[in-house]
């Protein structure tokens, strides 16, 4: 599956799937961006289970906002609805497939429990 674009108005919907979602927030003037993207994009296309999703900061300046971007390029993971991973610059590739092997292997049933004791 290819990278889709998300705004505002899908953003919200789309990482509280069942399931993976891998985002990449990026602007067009960014070096490192540019260096990320066809890796982000590589990993999409060898990945069809999981949801691959791009932020424009420049055109979704309210939600990058929203989700607190302070540097770019910043990688979010959630996994379910749950953020597991935040995190600013670009990785390179086998870093970027070694996350996805650990997110797939998580536990989720652990991880609701470890922030529910978290919670209490």
């Amino acid at each position: 599956m290819a990278t889709m674009e998300l705004t505002l108005e899908n953003f919200e919907a789309t990482i509280n799937q069942e399931g993976i979602t891998f985002v990449d927030f990026w602007a067009e003037w960014c070096g490192p961006c540019r260096m990320f993207g066809p890796i982000f994009e590589n990993a999409s296309e060898q990945h069809a289970e999981i949801r691959f999703g791009k932020v424009d900061t420049e055109a979704q300046q309210q939600l990058s906002g929203q989700a607190g971007i302070s540097s770019i390029p910043t990688l979010m993971i959630f996994r379910d609805g749950i953020l597991l991973f935040n995190q600013a610059g670009a990785l390179p590739a086998p870093a970027l497939e070694d996350l996805i092997g650990k997110v797939k292997e998580l536990n989720m049933d652990e991880v609701r429990a470890e922030i529910a004791k978290q919670q209490g």
